[in-house]
């Protein structure tokens, strides 16, 4: 068996994709796969998100980059999600990939072998389109893409789309688009829906699951290193990003958790 990988990218920053990426990999581990993220910004916010003082780490992502350790050697072992961490440093490995030969499939090769290991592997992207992006589109089978349901949130998305057709073209033939995720979405007003409305029009892509709907409890959870689906197992943000995870990875959606993050239960 090996994992399926997926990048959660989108260089607009402030979409929730840190959030993204830790409540799908916590939602897959409540149905019972074993999932590794990686954080793959510098500015660590996953890292942080799950508890860690990335300044306190090592080895992180930059050792790995620098070619100093395998991806292997760095993975935490957290109680809702394994996590290969990053630091500030990996700005600076960024700027070592740029003269190194293959750059693009560094992330790659290192998963090869985790891949038996886990269920599934997600990697947060940097919201950027720099070598650390393309290495995680160059690693990852699908990309999922979240978007803010807010006005501008299309900002982006476009550019996200050339930079996956050139990678398509060039270093991951069978990379695949999985679709949106409908991040900080306000069902008390229309302009959510219309933005959303409108993306999907717009690009052509397909909505995961159900709008993760607003709540000041996405806020608090990295406060106590944990995520949504632990820190307010019982919001409809929490059941939608099960829903989504389910859909995402082939898995039967559950009707509970359906109804909760529509609020129809």
């Amino acid at each position: 068996m090996s994992a399926v990988v997926y990048a959660v990218a989108n260089q607009k920053g402030g979409v929730a994709k840190t959030t993204t990426t830790a409540s799908l990999a916590a939602a897959l581990v409540e149905r019972g796969l074993k999932v590794l993220t990686v954080d793959m910004d510098p500015q660590a916010c996953l890292t942080f998100s799950l508890g860690y003082d990335p300044d306190e780490l090592a080895p992180t992502l930059h050792d790995v980059v620098t070619g100093r350790e395998a991806l292997g050697a760095t993975v935490l072992a957290h109680d809702e999600t394994d996590l290969a961490p990053a630091n500030l440093d990996l700005a600076g490995a960024e700027v070592t990939l740029l003269s190194r030969t293959g750059r693009e499939y560094v992330v790659r090769s290192q998963l090869e072998d985790l891949r038996a290991t886990y269920d599934a592997i997600l990697l947060d992207c940097p919201p950027s389109l720099g070598v650390l992006t393309l290495n995680g589109l160059t690693a990852a089978d699908k990309v999922v893409i979240p978007v803010q349901c807010e006005t501008l949130s299309h900002r982006g998305v476009s550019q996200l789309l050339e930079t996956i057709a050139d990678i398509q073209g060039l270093t991951n033939r069978d990379l695949e688009v999985a679709g949106l995720v409908a991040t900080m979405f306000d069902t008390r007003t229309r302009h959510s829906r219309e933005v959303l409305e409108d993306v999907q029009s717009r690009y052509g892509l397909k909505v995961l699951g159900v709008p993760v709907r607003k709540s000041v409890r996405f806020a608090e959870a990295p406060n106590n290193g944990r995520t949504i689906l632990s820190h307010a197992p019982r919001v409809p943000g929490a059941a939608a990003y099960r829903v989504i995870a389910a859909e995402l990875h082939g898995l039967p959606v559950r009707p509970e958790d359906l109804a909760a993050a529509t609020g129809s239960a």
